[in-house]
């Protein structure tokens, strides 16, 4: 067994060392099980796949809750062996997919900063049992997490049972970077005490009762994080785009000249965008995001960031080898926090944060679809762009304008799911430009959105039908033809190609 007893302080706590296996045994039928991880970082690893080990040859199923998606090792495996009922709050695993679009998994998408709290107020039920990761334990029960923060610290408060895995692979260099801090809940909370994107305010490690562990799980599994898709043409065009209209904001004064807190989504299309950033004429930024990637390790290479606040890391696998081997310089600049703090609509409005997401589709009346394909295949999930997007100082989607070659545009005249309406979105960046839309009426939005952000290839399409549109309903405030609304999704449905 791997050796862990440096990283687990006290002989009370070393004596509760078990295997992965013995620990999997500690798992009832039907419990409802939060882990850590938020992305594939920082989640268990060890003990799942023993879970799903023994649900091979005795099958039962448990309800996963999570902070956002984690890897593999949880939501693979145990979604292999039809392991799972339900699942929330957001995911990105290929098998997990596939069986809550074949409604094998019932799965609850939410907005993540609202996860935490739902838990404690019993929404949800009970939860039976925590799984988390972690780099130590100290002796009075503290547990400092890895790589990601989630919603680890209130699975660890409200859960009867705790499983803690001790990940080898995780340095001793990570202790430190964590602020934990758990608000109290109706009608005895208080306003989150932070005022500026670097104000720590909480603990460096989760606190638990000892009496709570069950077991502890050595581990050295490694995360594994997800390669990031080259920065493109259109991405680079997205960035420039981007950087052109912050300038114009500061020129007239809306911004300072260091921006105000910024907040970038999930993905290579938005790691893309902050690492045209980092070229930018842009310094002393902060940053108050959920995810940090690749593109903010850019940024900070730069001496561009004063602060990098988040709730995980989450960069490409040579990003994370990148992290490992710069620690003490990313470390002084980074905070990991419970997503309820990195994702707190509160915070989000008292900072004034730059939201940058990425959207799969919009129409042109500014509404956004950021999860299904075709309307009703799940991809991942809201995650956090709605917690940022409605509260932000400037919500901004970012997308390529044409998906699948060209077959697909991502300007539609209907979205054929709505994530976040038109009153939640000011602007619409795509390669082909970007459209300010604060302040305008719907005919004026969909003007400026298929001028400045339409492919030219499905342009003269989308202003057909506009002009249609607006002569059929007399020019009524939101001009829809409903019998055409989603037909192009349909016709690429039908055809393999929205074009006509």
């Amino acid at each position: 067994m791997i050796n862990i007893l440096d990283r687990v302080q006290g002989e009370a706590l070393q004596a509760k060392i078990k295997t992965a296996e013995e620990a999997a045994l500690l798992i009832n039928p039907g419990d409802h099980v939060g882990i850590s991880g938020f992305t594939p970082s920082g989640y268990p690893k060890a003990v799942p796949l023993a879970l799903a080990k023994r649900m091979e040859s005795d099958p039962f199923k448990i309800d996963l809750w999570t902070g956002a998606s984690v890897g593999d090792e949880a939501d693979g495996a145990l979604t292999r062996v039809d392991g799972i009922a339900r699942r929330f709050p957001y995911q990105t695993n290929g098998d997990m997919r596939k069986a809550l679009n074949a409604g094998k998994v019932r799965y609850s998408d939410m907005h993540l900063s609202q996860t935490a709290q739902n838990v404690r107020y019993g929404f949800y039920g009970d939860c039976d049992i925590a799984i988390v990761e972690a780099v130590c334990i100290r002796e009075d029960g503290g547990i400092v997490p890895s790589t990601s923060v989630g919603n680890t610290p209130t699975y660890i408060s409200q859960a009867k049972k705790v499983i803690v895995e001790v990940n080898v692979s995780q340095p001793m260099s990570l202790v430190g970077m964590h602020d934990i801090y758990e608000p109290l809940d109706p009608p005895y909370r208080q306003p989150l005490p932070i005022t500026a994107a670097g104000n720590r305010v909480g603990t460096p490690y989760i606190p638990c009762d000892p009496e709570k562990i069950v077991a502890i799980v050595p581990c050295d599994i490694t995360d594994k994080t997800r390669p990031l898709a080259p920065i493109d043409d259109d991405a680079k065009k997205m960035s420039q785009h981007l950087i052109e209209f912050f300038e114009n904001e500061i020129k007239h004064g809306r911004l300072p000249k260091n921006l105000l807190p910024l907040q970038s989504g999930v993905g290579s299309v938005a790691n893309a965008v902050i690492t045209g950033l980092a070229q930018g004429p842009f310094t002393n930024l902060s940053i108050f995001t959920e995810v940090i990637q690749d593109g903010m390790f850019d940024l900070i290479d730069a001496g561009k960031v004063e602060v990098c606040s988040g709730t995980a890391l989450s960069p490409s696998p040579d990003g994370l080898k990148r992290f490992y081997d710069n620690v003490d310089l990313y470390s002084k600049k980074i905070i990991l926090r419970p997503q309820e703090l990195s994702n707190s609509p509160e915070l989000a409005r008292r900072l004034g944060v730059i939201a940058m997401n990425t959207a799969i589709e919009f129409d042109i009346f500014g509404n956004v679809n950021s999860t299904h394909i075709m309307g009703s295949k799940m991809m991942n999930g809201i995650g956090g762009s709605g917690d940022f997007a409605r509260n932000a100082y400037i919500s901004i989607f970012c997308t390529n304008s044409v998906a699948k070659d060209g077959a697909i545009s991502s300007i539609v005249p209907m979205c054929s799911h709505i994530d976040h309406t038109e009153h939640d979105v000011m602007v619409f960046c795509t390669e082909q430009g970007i459209a300010d839309c604060r302040g305008l009426a719907p005919e004026e939005r969909a003007r400026l959105i298929i001028k400045n952000c339409a492919n030219p290839e499905y342009k003269p399409m989308l202003e057909d039908y506009l002009e249609r549109a607006l002569v059929a309903t007399k020019h009524a405030h939101t001009p829809i033809l409903l019998d055409e609304a989603l037909s192009w999704h349909k016709r690429f449905l039908e055809t393999g190609s929205m074009k006509k």
